[in-house]
């Protein structure tokens, strides 16, 4: 019979081994503070752009656009050029 009072730092508990289970929640619990600070310096520089006149839903607009195939976005502004004269804009 083995002793489990000891430490040991591969111990599985229930077939899991629970520092590896701890490393990958800490992990993610660090990213996860990461990304709140990226988030709140994204909304300061939103702010910034906004008090210097520019228009923000425009900004996040092209940001959106930015991200896509060049293919994908000439196929949105074909289609988005054909839905407007089919309404006579």
């Amino acid at each position: 019979m083995t002793d489990m009072t000891g430490h040991n730092s591969d111990a599985a508990v229930g077939g899991i081994a629970a520092d590896r289970l701890r490393s990958i929640i800490e992990r993610v619990e660090r990213l996860e503070e990461e990304r709140k600070a990226l988030q709140g310096d994204i909304k300061d520089i939103f702010s910034e752009a906004k008090s210097a006149g520019f228009d923000v839903k425009v900004i996040k607009q092209i940001i959106r656009i930015r991200k896509q195939e060049p293919a994908e976005v000439e196929e949105q502004e074909t289609l988005l050029d054909i839905y407007r004269r089919a309404l006579g804009m």
